[in-house]
């Protein structure tokens, strides 16, 4: 596409930003709708959001901002108004400009996990989750489980009290649900999955000990890029089923479309 003084911005915002999927899935979307809007990755180191924010609001042709970490808490006092899931879960990944002034901010990691889940064919509904990492995607993540109907949530999380904190968020919130703060154990459940940044980076350690995963377990990983991590490779060599990080990506960015009010988005 030719970008001119009368193309629309968005973008994602976050550190680090190379390794994001974001610009290229948003361009392609962009470019086969024949939108002129272009989608780039702004790298804003922690703690620095507040000063980032100040200038980009002000930039009168952007439209839209996807947040990642480590700034999905951070964004939340920044803007006017939040969405039901954000407000529940006192996370944030789009934001866009409001009709009336002023920025609003929602949360699809979540249901874009959950969705990734079923149209791999695994049933939330009913099910024993065992979710290691409870940060700014984690809880999304287990309000969207809970939402769908899983039977139990045993949630792990590596900074003291996050865990318990949640369950006891996700009791109050759903009565049906059974969660609770666990060891990490990967037996007796039927999906398990991570939450956490581990696998990112090369050279990180796995998340759990997968020395007990057996058929026909599921195990996810919230980690796009790179798509086949190592939790997922061992995964699959002692025969579990696996959903990969890139259909939470692609489910939170169907939803985060339409959120920024992209019409025709597929995928």
């Amino acid at each position: 596409m030719t970008i001119t003084g009368r193309t629309r911005l968005m973008a994602i915002v976050g550190d680090p930003v190379a390794p994001l999927r974001s610009p290229a899935l948003f361009n392609q979307a962009f470019a086969r709708l024949g939108m002129d809007v272009a989608f780039i990755a702004f790298e804003v180191s922690a703690g620095e959001l507040p000063a980032a924010w100040a200038g980009l609001t002000r930039l009168r042709n952007l439209d839209g901002l996807v947040i990642t970490m480590p700034h999905k808490e951070a964004v939340i006092p920044l803007l006017d108004a939040l969405g039901p899931t954000a407000r529940r879960t006192g996370t944030v990944n789009t934001v866009r400009r409001r009709p009336e002034g002023g920025w609003e901010g929602e949360m699809f990691d979540g249901e874009g996990f959950r969705e990734g889940l079923e149209r791999a064919g695994h049933a939330v509904r009913g099910a024993a989750i065992l979710q290691v990492g409870c940060g700014a995607a984690g809880r999304a993540i287990a309000h969207a489980l809970a939402r769908a109907g899983a039977a139990r949530l045993v949630l792990h999380d590596a900074s003291p009290g996050r865990a318990a904190a949640l369950a006891q968020a996700l009791s109050e919130t759903y009565p049906g649900i059974s969660a609770a703060e666990g060891a990490v154990d990967s037996a007796g459940h039927d999906i398990i999955l991570n939450a956490t940044p581990l696998g990112l980076r090369e050279g990180d350690p796995l998340p759990f000990d997968t020395s007990r995963l057996r058929p026909p377990q599921v195990v996810a990983d919230v980690i796009p890029h790179p798509e086949v991590t190592p939790l997922i490779a061992a995964a699959r060599a002692a025969g579990c089923a696996t959903v990969t990080g890139r259909s939470m990506h692609e489910g939170q960015a169907r939803l985060a479309a339409a959120y920024l009010g992209i019409a025709g988005w597929e995928g």
